[in-house]
């Protein structure tokens, strides 16, 4: 059995002519509810596996804020291109070659819409899109990371942020 969690980053500010779209850090608030996401997500795993994060400036923030509330050091934190620059399905087999096969759980910080129609694409029964900071974990029944294909995921579940702040 392996799973596959899409985090999707945290609120992050306002696009803006002094800085790059890939250089947005979240907004406070993002980063409240980026802590209080991963609280929950502490709840649901026993551990985050391998984490692979965009290199865009507020999802490595997101991915920071999970592996300290999960007690991981940032080191382990594989860092990959393709989750910022050109993610879609057929980048992620080439994404999953980087786990060792020991590895049962891998955990993705990036973007929408890639995440949302992945994550989709993955699902038998679909998925819906993802908000800021959303969760959603997808077990499928294999036991190599190169059998990850579309429509063969069950959906474990989807966190969503509460609407409190």
């Amino acid at each position: 059995m392996k799973k596959l969690i899409f985090i999707r980053h945290g609120k992050a500010e306002d696009q803006a002519n002094e800085i790059s779209d890939f250089e947005r850090s979240l907004t406070i608030k993002g980063k409240v509810i980026s802590k209080r996401m991963a609280c929950r997500f502490k709840e649901k795993e026993n551990s985050s596996g391998q984490i692979i994060s965009s290199p865009a400036f507020r999802s490595l923030e997101t991915a920071f804020i999970f592996a300290k509330e999960l007690g991981l050091e940032y080191e382990k934190v594989i860092i990959h291109s393709n989750l910022y620059y050109k993610m879609n399905f057929h980048y992620l087999p080439e994404i999953l070659s980087l786990v060792n096969e020991s590895i049962d759980s891998v955990t993705l910080f990036g973007h929408n819409p890639s995440f949302s129609e992945i994550a989709d694409s993955l699902c038998k029964d679909g998925c819906n899109f993802m908000p800021k900071c959303s969760i959603i974990c997808i077990s499928f029944n294999i036991s190599t990371w190169s059998e990850v294909k579309r429509n063969s995921g069950k959906l474990e579940y989807f966190l969503k942020p509460e609407k409190t702040l």
